[in-house]
């Protein structure tokens, strides 16, 4: 699992062996895990929230959707770089 970035307790994320899937991040609570809240990133660079199966508090997790979308061009990168494709599945 690459790690992103971090951010206070929370942790940013790619899972591995998870290219199929449209671009994505997760973040957890100090590890990442499987159960890990789970962000698509869009095309236009924003974000939205697939599950929050770490039970972020709805503030906490607002802040950390402004991040992920600063970091979009890093995002898009490391997800190029790690998964050695230079295209990116969009879900939206």
């Amino acid at each position: 699992m690459p790690k992103l970035f971090r951010i206070g307790k929370y942790i940013v994320f790619f899972w591995s062996k998870e290219n199929d899937e449209p671009i994505h991040i997760h973040i957890a609570i100090v590890d990442p895990t499987s159960n890990a809240t789970k962000i698509w990133i869009t095309k236009n660079g924003g974000c939205i929230v697939a599950h929050n199966k770490s039970k972020i508090p709805e503030k906490d997790l607002n802040r950390l959707l402004r991040i992920i979308e600063n970091d979009y061009d890093f995002i898009c990168q490391e997800w190029k770089n790690h998964f050695e494709t230079d295209e990116i599945k969009f879900y939206c």
